[in-house]
C-alpha cells in the first residue's frame, strides 16, 4: 500500500537576490511499513524532503500526494487536518515541552484530537510503556537524560496511531548507547505496529538499521534503494 508519493518535487529558496535550489525534480514513493532513511550530506536536501513528506513544507512545484490525497492542492488547514491524523514527527532537539511531564508531554496530541480522557489515559500509558519509561511518566524533561527525551519523543509520535513517523536526525545528540537503544525501540515499533518510519540522517551508525537507504546529493535523489518490502 502506497502511503507517500513524491512526483518531480522542487524546492527553491530565495534570499534577497540570491536562489538556492534545495530539492531538483525528485521523484520518491514510501510503501506502507517501510523503515527508510533518506541520507547524504549537510545541503543534500534530504531534511527538505522529509518536510515536503510531512506537508510542513509546499513544493515550488511538483506534487505530494499522501494517502491518495494531493497536499499540493489543498489549504493550509487542510494540509494540517492530513497531518495531524496521519503523520507523527520526532526532532533531533526533542521538542518536548519543558513544563510538562513525560506522561502530559504524550497526552498532548491526544488532547489536542479530542480523545476522551479513559482513552486518552490508557492510550498514553501504553505508549510509555513501549518506549519503557512507565516509570519515568511524571518525570519533567529536565529530570531525563537525552535518550529518554528521545524515548518520549517517539512515545508521542505514536500517540495519535499515525500511519508515518518521519524523523530528522533522530540521534544527532545521543551518545552511541542511546542512540543505539532510540533505533532499536523504533525498528521494533516498527515490525509489531507495521508503522512507516522515514528518518534523515547522516550518521553511518543509524543507516544500518533501515530496509531501504535513499541518497541525495545536491537536491537529487542520485541512489534510491529498494524496499524491502517490494
Amino acid at each position: 500500500m502506497e502511503v507517500t508519493k513524491v512526483i518531480n518535487a522542487t524546492r527553491t529558496f530565495k534570499i534577497g537576490e540570491v536562489e538556492t535550489k534545495a530539492l531538483r525534480g525528485v521523484d520518491l514513493t514510501i510503501e506502507s511499513g517501510e523503515f527508510t532513511a533518506l541520507v547524504g550530506p549537510s545541503g543534500s536536501g534530504k531534511t527538505t524532503l522529509l518536510q515536503l513528506i510531512g506537508l510542513l513544507d509546499q513544493p515550488t512545484s511538483g506534487s505530494v500526494f499522501i494517502n491518495g490525497k494531493d497536499a499540493t492542492r489543498l489549504n493550509r488547514d487542510q494540509r494540517a487536518d492530513l497531518r495531524k491524523g496521519t503523520i507523527g514527527f520526532i526532532f533531533q532537539f526533542f521538542a518536548l515541552i519543558p513544563t510538562l511531564t513525560a506522561y502530559e508531554n504524550v497526552e498532548l496530541p491526544l488532547l489536542l484530537n479530542g480523545m476522551k480522557p479513559a482513552e486518552r489515559k490508557a492510550r498514553v500509558n501504553e505508549m510509555l510503556e513501549a518506549v519503557g519509561l512507565s516509570d519515568r511518566a511524571h518525570h519533567r524533561p529536565d529530570q531525563l537524560s537525552g535518550g529518554q527525551q528521545q524515548r518520549v519523543a517517539v512515545a508521542r509520535a505514536l500517540s495519535i496511531r499515525p500511519s508515518m513517523i518521519l524523523a530528522d536526525e533522530p540521534t544527532a545528540n545521543l551518545d552511541t548507547e542511546n542512540g543505539k537503544q532510540v533505533m532499536e525501540i523504533m525498528q521494533k515499533l516498527n515490525k509489531e505496529t507495521g508503522v512507516t518510519f522515514v528518518f534523515a540522517t547522516h550518521d553511518p551508525r543509524v543507516i544500518k538499521y533501515a530496509n531501504r537507504v535513499v541518497t541525495l546529493r545536491d537536491g537529487m535523489i542520485v541512489e534510491n534503494g529498494n524496499s524491502a518490502k517490494a
